[in-house]
């Protein structure tokens, strides 16, 4: 498989997720795994809403969901969600960080299943979630891109990941969807 990109995001994140996947084409090679902090009650309705903003297929993750390339997967409200070497685990263990989906769960699974193949991309967010999972990826020879602080609806998060994880790129929102259709090119 060529990969995977983990997209991770909360406070704000539905603009941000939203302004990154509808620049993405249809036939973009790597599935895409999307980690947003949010209540119980909206679980459902994210997938919806980013489909309406993508070509790609959008589908909210069940238990063994195979990651195919061309296809956003969401990982639902209440399940952390595993990365697993061609799909995605569920699980209900303990919150991390005070959230159940944790960012890090995610990004330190993908870490562990894709090492140089990885690819984490932080967003807007109020705390540090996903900090620790990017800084994994990077150790594992993986690409990390931050959305560029000041471009953020909420800093923490950002400013968080670019402070623990010395990522490869920290952009504004407008050019990640590019640098993910590069790093395509490049590999």
């Amino acid at each position: 498989m060529s990969g995977i990109v983990v997209i991770g995001a909360s406070a704000g994140g539905l603009h941000a997720l939203e302004a990154i996947l509808d620049p993405l084409p249809a036939d973009y090679s790597k599935p895409i795994l999307v980690v947003q902090h949010r209540s119980d009650d909206g679980s459902a309705l994210l997938s919806g809403l980013l489909a309406r903003h993508t070509r790609l297929v959008v589908s909210e993750a069940d238990d063994k969901s195979a990651l195919r390339p061309g296809c956003v997967l969401v990982a639902p409200a209440g399940y952390h969600a595993l990365v697993e070497d061609g799909h995605v685990s569920l699980s209900t263990d303990g919150e991390v960080r005070f959230s159940r989906p944790s960012i890090d769960v995610s990004f330190e699974t993908a870490a562990e299943a894709y090492g140089e193949r990885a690819v984490g991309v932080v967003l807007t967010g109020a705390n540090d979630d996903g900090s620790r999972g990017l800084a994994a990826i990077r150790r594992a020879g993986g690409t990390a891109i931050v959305q560029e602080p000041a471009s953020a609806e909420h800093t923490a998060m950002p400013a968080a990941a670019v402070a623990a994880a010395d990522p490869q790129w920290v952009l504004p929102l407008e050019a990640i969807a590019e640098r993910l259709v590069a790093l395509e090119v490049l590999r």
